[in-house]
């Protein structure tokens, strides 16, 4: 049996990628039409249940059920031929529908979808240098990245940071304070505040309607304590906060630097700086692993083109590699730079700067 030839295994290799491409993007149409909930709450339906309960058409309906069917995503009962019955088997209730699960996967497609959505833009930003930024990706990747994370803030993040002595310490203290700096949909602001509940949090964004929708995702049990602001990091006062958190965004800012600075000053004395971002290879080597692959295609339609849309620009995309962030920490002024022993926490690795 003769070996495939490169040709062919490149060319099984790009239709294995369009079948992906066409999988994420039905996945995208049966997340935003309320599809695959549905199925998960009232199912086994037939396409014209489908349509009746979700307010869709139902020939649309037919199609898709039928390509997820085909694409082994649905599981169908054609005991009707006329109105077969489809279900979401419970794994796949787990990754398309479960919001608080850590395999929540859905806003994946919803992610790349909003970058798709912005092609044209993209090439004119790849022609001229500009960028697309976060608000014209608009609600689609914004809900995405907030959607995403979310299981990981809130069923994960505080044992992570506890796992660290002297850092859990100093967020129990009576009275520290926490600032959240690129808090989003202000879900790991509101995961700090509840885990250590004698501390107080000030979440900041420049993005708006991000801050809109971390009020609107403020409980009663942390509003006393948690308080979001709209704007740069010019608002981080003197001097105030324990601890400083940038969770996977320093590599979106065109400041970074600035940014890093604004927060180093306002730290109290023995105070830290905290960043998440992306654990992506320490070097560059190619080819690389899937994290590596997939880092690289959230940098090239989303990352690097919001950061390219406001100069001057560091333009760092999402592949930020420990030794990047460390060039940005000291000439922000830290003289310490850790990666902490956090592991198996995602696609994230944590470092601390003092």
């Amino acid at each position: 049996m003769s070996a495939i030839s490169p040709v062919d295994a490149l060319a099984q290799r790009i239709l294995e990628a369009s079948l992906g491409a066409v999988d994420l993007l039905t996945i995208h149409v049966g997340d935003r039409l309320g599809w695959y909930r549905c199925l998960a709450e009232d199912g086994p339906l037939s396409a014209d249940d489908l349509a009746a309960r979700t307010d869709t058409h139902p020939r649309y309906a037919r199609e898709w059920l039928e390509q997820q069917a085909v694409t082994g995503l649905l599981d169908i009962d054609a005991s009707d031929p006329q109105a077969p019955r489809f279900s979401l088997p419970p794994a796949a209730a787990e990754v398309l529908t479960d919001t608080s699960n850590l395999s929540y996967l859905a806003p994946l497609a919803r992610m790349f979808a909003g970058a798709a959505g912005q092609l044209p833009a993209l090439l004119d930003a790849y022609r001229s240098g500009g960028g697309v930024s976060w608000a014209q990706f608009g609600a689609d990747a914004r809900e995405s990245q907030a959607d995403m994370n979310r299981p990981w803030y809130e069923r994960e993040l505080p044992g992570a940071l506890a796992s660290v002595p002297d850092l859990d310490a100093t967020l129990r203290r009576p009275g520290a304070r926490i600032a959240d700096v690129g808090c989003g949909a202000g879900w790991s602001s509101l995961a700090l505040a509840r885990a250590w509940p004698d501390a107080r949090v000030d979440g900041y964004d420049i993005d708006e309607p991000s801050i809109a929708m971390a009020v609107a995702n403020t409980g009663a049990d942390v509003a006393d304590r948690v308080t979001f602001h709209a704007g740069t990091a010019a608002l981080l006062p003197e001097a105030e906060f324990d601890v400083v958190f940038a969770f996977e965004c320093v590599h979106d800012m065109p400041d970074p630097v600035d940014v890093l600075a604004a927060a180093r000053r306002s730290l109290r004395p023995g105070g830290t700086v905290v960043v998440m971002d992306e654990a992506v290879a320490h070097e560059f080597t190619a080819p690389g692993n899937e994290t590596e692959r997939l880092m690289y295609g959230f940098s090239l339609f989303i990352c690097l083109p919001d950061g390219m849309s406001h100069q001057p620009t560091a333009g760092t995309g999402t592949v930020m590699r420990p030794r990047t962030l460390q060039r940005y920490a000291t000439q922000a002024g830290f003289t310490r730079f850790e990666i902490l022993p956090i592991e198996d926490f995602g696609f994230w690795r944590f470092y601390r700067l003092g």
